[in-house]
């Protein structure tokens, strides 16, 4: 607000709208309850102005929340959506606040945790403290009071401070039934994970590996479409948001693997898997354990972090773990257990809601009279919503009493003798009934005039427009639809997208293959169509093998069509599956000013009994030799792979096969075997599996025995999701390397498994 006018906004909410659509800021669902006051006391002692400060905001939300607290008491009668009334008592489900206001709520002091019996000293243990009830506080204060007057404020903060409090003697949730701040103070995502990452995480690997060479590796890493990069590195980013937290967090394991050690590359990764399993939108009791189990192995490798001389103040390196923000990962599964997920509880959300419902209220009044001139802009804007929502429905004709199994002219499922259902109603009774079961169905059926929810950019559904396409086929509808379909499904669970028109309309084999720098495009083209002959072998279970046509080998076509890029679409991991915003990947010809091809990495499918993402790169590991030792290997189930041509032949017969479907040109990667014996159960034995410390898949270039890259046509609907490949850097990274050529030149890679949520779930729980 301006003018020298600040306030503390106070949101509410409620716990038990759907998650999914209860987070979307865009739906704005947490309304302003109030604007609390931050005065200016007078008082000459600090700490006394502290106090008295506490004291006004626990006395302000006692004053507000009181018909809610009385509700919790004694209960009341409230309608549903559907119109029935419900007799309920509603806790206090969850206090959205960062790690000082969480204090202020708790009633604690400083260097004390809100939510366990843990001090500051104690802030780096092993293992979760006693929880700090409300009984517990609540007499504890009672002791402090009996002993000194709460309104000699000197003498009752000293007596307080023996207990850990901050003075306030009458906590808001002191009357509530069934509101616990050991329970309601849940873990905030938004500041204690993501804001703690930055704060101390990514300080503790800049310190360890150097500014300049961590900023150079950030600075190489390949870029992506879509996805941020960090072109001058991350050790001078200034004004850092929770998307540059999350984007820095996409790449950090990999980044400093090799260059620092052993243990303290242990300890990062394990508390990034923490914050990656602890994101998840469906958390199971295994999910739990594993979430335990990444906290513990961070802790029992912690120390390498101060051996390093990364954990650093502003003056000196610091040897102790007095972090509010880990004491904090101790509650998170207990929270779990008692609230649900996480991070429906983000403050993400809650940080919009200050822009829509309070800054932007402000802005456009004339900077007088503010509470009111709120309100009433709050005010209005909700009765327009109301309206256009409620003349939405009547267009839509949805009857919300509806009766699926009774007519719409029954009231309430009883049969209305001797009287005729006339004009509107009589349409309604026509109808098909429709079921509407919530928010998000409803807004699906019905066409407002303004935005009533989510943005004015909708997410594509190619799953949708394939499904269309393919009614309109089989059913023969008059519409020149072009083949084969630029929209179409790969699996149930991947979709893909290609432009109308390709890029390149008519290139001859040989004009590809030196465009693309593809020697052995011709006899792999070759190949493909002498192994899909006859229609037997339609999925290509391998990419590679011997190549059979020689290189001037003839083709019964001349020419291709090519595309540069193409949309992938995928759905959630967990249920209910929801879609997901479509991806671009690439796969465009080298040209200047790098002279190298700007094309991206892929999973592909090789084995049709393999599900991704249910099943991860997992399948029958084919294993390579040399000189009778284990070389590398690669699974059969699914395989990583550059896609470096994306094209469509151009039969010179129309009614020709081979013209019917979209092919690649791919080159593969083999897994550089490992032992880890978490996951083999072996302390010997090596396979494809990922690298212990870092938990990455490392991988190499299959090459052929003339040093040849192993390249192979694989088609399109084989390809599964956009990868993200990291350089293994070494010690020191090469200073040879830019984000042009960092893909070319390098020889290993690190298949980062962090790059998405998605892609993180499916190699973790795949593996």
């Amino acid at each position: 607000m301006t003018g020298n006018r600040v306030a503390h906004p106070l949101l509410i909410s409620l716990a038990n709208i759907t998650m999914d659509f209860r987070t979307k800021s865009s739906n704005d669902l947490f309304l302003l309850l109030a604007l609390l006051p931050i005065p200016k006391f007078i008082h000459e002692n600090k700490k006394i102005q502290g106090v008295l400060e506490s004291r006004l905001v626990h006395q302000c939300l006692d004053i507000i929340l009181e018909p809610l607290k009385k509700a919790a008491q004694l209960g009341v009668l409230m309608e549903d959506p559907l119109g029935w009334r419900r007799f309920c008592f509603p806790p206090l489900a969850a206090y959205i606040v960062d790690t000082p206001e969480s204090a202020l709520v708790a009633c604690v002091a400083g260097k004390t945790s809100s939510v366990t019996m843990a001090y500051y000293k104690q802030f780096g243990d092993n293992y979760r403290h006693e929880p700090r009830t409300a009984s517990t506080t609540l007499a504890k204060l009672q002791v402090a009071e009996s002993l000194v007057d709460p309104w000699d404020l000197f003498a009752y903060r000293k007596e307080a401070m023996k207990f850990r409090y901050n003075g306030v003697h009458r906590p808001f949730w002191r009357d509530w039934p069934l509101s616990d701040p050991s329970i309601f103070l849940t873990s905030e995502p938004l500041h204690h994970w993501h804001k703690g990452f930055w704060d101390h995480d990514a300080k503790w690997c800049i310190y360890a590996v150097g500014s300049s060479e961590i900023d150079f590796r950030f600075a190489v890493l390949h870029p992506h479409t879509g996805f941020r990069h960090f072109k001058e590195g991350i050790s001078s980013l200034k004004q850092v948001t929770g998307r540059e937290h999350r984007d820095v967090q996409r790449y950090i394991v990999a980044v400093i693997t090799d260059a620092v050690p052993q243990e303290f590359l242990i300890a990062i990764r394990n508390l990034m898997d923490f914050r990656y399993l602890a994101q998840s939108r469906v958390i199971t009791d295994e999910t739990c354990t594993a979430i335990d189990n990444s906290l513990h192995e961070f802790h029992n490798h912690k120390e390498a972090i101060i051996n390093a001389g990364a954990r650093r103040g502003k003056k000196a390196t610091i040897d102790n773990w007095y972090i509010p923000k880990l004491e904090f990962l101790q509650s998170v599964v207990p929270n779990i257990h008692a609230n649900g997920v996480a991070i429906q509880w983000s403050a993400d959300t809650t940080e919009h809601a200050h822009i829509t419902a309070v800054k932007d209220p402000a802005r456009s009044g004339n900077n007088q009279n503010y509470e009111s001139q709120i309100c009433r802009y709050l005010d209005r804007l909700d009765k327009l919503r109301q309206f256009d929502l409620a003349t939405a429905i009547k267009d839509a004709k949805i009857g919300f009493r509806a009766n699926p199994h009774a007519k719409l002219g029954d009231v309430e499922g009883e049969d209305v003798e001797g009287e005729d259902v006339e004009g509107e109603d009589a349409e309604l009774d026509e109808r098909e009934v429709l079921n509407i079961t919530s928010s998000s169905s409803l807004l699906t059926h019905i066409d407002p005039v303004s935005t009533l929810s989510g943005t004015s950019r909708h997410t594509v559904n190619y799953f949708y427009q394939a499904s269309a396409l393919k009614r309109l086929l089989y059913n023969q509808v008059n519409i020149k639809i072009p083949l084969p379909l630029r929209t179409d499904t790969c699996s149930g669970n991947i979709a893909f997208h290609l432009t109308r028109d390709p890029s390149y309309k008519r290139l001859s084999v040989d004009e590809a293959s030196q465009m693309y720098c593809l020697p052995d495009l011709r006899p792999a083209l070759s190949d493909y169509l002498h192994r899909t002959a006859g229609g037997h072998e339609t999925h290509c279970l391998d990419v590679g093998g011997r190549r059979l046509s020689p290189e001037n080998c003839p083709l019964p076509f001349s020419y291709i069509e090519v595309w540069t890029k193409i949309y992938l679409q995928s759905k959630a991991y967990h249920p209910p599956h929801p879609i997901l915003p479509p991806q671009t990947i690439n796969a465009g010809p080298p040209s200047s000013p790098s002279g190298l091809g700007h094309y991206d990495s892929v999973i592909i499918n090789i084995d049709p009994t393999k599900d991704w993402p249910f099943t991860g790169l997992n399948g029958k590991c084919i294993f390579v030799f040399f000189k009778r030792c284990l070389f590398s290997c690669y699974s059969e189930g699914h395989a990583v792979v550059d896609l470096r041509l994306i094209f469509r032949i151009v039969p010179t017969n129309p009614q020709a096969p081979s013209g019917n479907r979209f092919l690649t040109y791919v080159q593969r990667f083999n897994i550089i075997p490992h032992v880890n014996e978490p996951v083999s159960g072996s302390r010997t034995a090596k396979g494809p599996y990922p690298e212990p410390s870092s938990g990455l898949y490392l991988l190499k270039r299959a090459k052929r025995s003339n040093k040849a890259i192993i390249g192979d046509i694989i088609p399109l609907d084989q390809i599964r999701a956009l990868v993200d490949l990291v350089p293994r850097f070494g010690k020191k990274a090469n200073r040879v390397l830019s984000k042009e050529n960092s893909v070319e030149y390098s020889i290993e890679f690190w298949l980062n498994k962090y790059f998405t949520k998605e892609l993180f779930l499916t190699l973790t729980h795949c593996t």
